[in-house]
């Protein structure tokens, strides 16, 4: 039963994340439609790859950072449950794991600036 319900709850995750990367598929081209000079304008191929390359990094980034904050948040509530004087021992941890997101978004961000 516990792991229909992370099956259930991995797929909904997949699909909202689906749901926030879907306009950004479908639009990647609309950013160089408006440039005046065509030689100075990003390939339209290339700026499609790089924003679906972004949206997969930060979507997979948030994804990786949400199971890691899960399992590492319900363990430091555990611990705390156990011993109070580890809490702030246990916030390093939940830190380091959401740390995962701002890496993808980093990484977003480096693709997007080579376009």
């Amino acid at each position: 039963m516990k792991l229909r319900n992370e099956a259930r709850t991995a797929a909904q995750v997949a699909a909202i994340l689906f749901v926030v990367a879907a306009p950004l598929l479908f639009t990647a081209t609309a950013f160089t439609e408006g440039a005046e000079n065509a030689a100075t304008a990003a390939d339209p191929a290339a700026l499609h790859w790089a924003v679906i390359a972004a949206a997969i990094s930060v979507g997979l980034g948030c994804l990786g950072a949400a199971f890691a904050v899960a399992y590492v948040g319900a363990a430091a509530v555990a611990a705390v449950a156990e011993k109070p004087e580890l809490a702030g021992r246990t916030l390093i941890f939940v830190g380091l794991a959401e740390g995962i997101a701002i890496y993808g978004l980093i990484i977003a961000i480096m693709i997007l600036g080579k376009v």
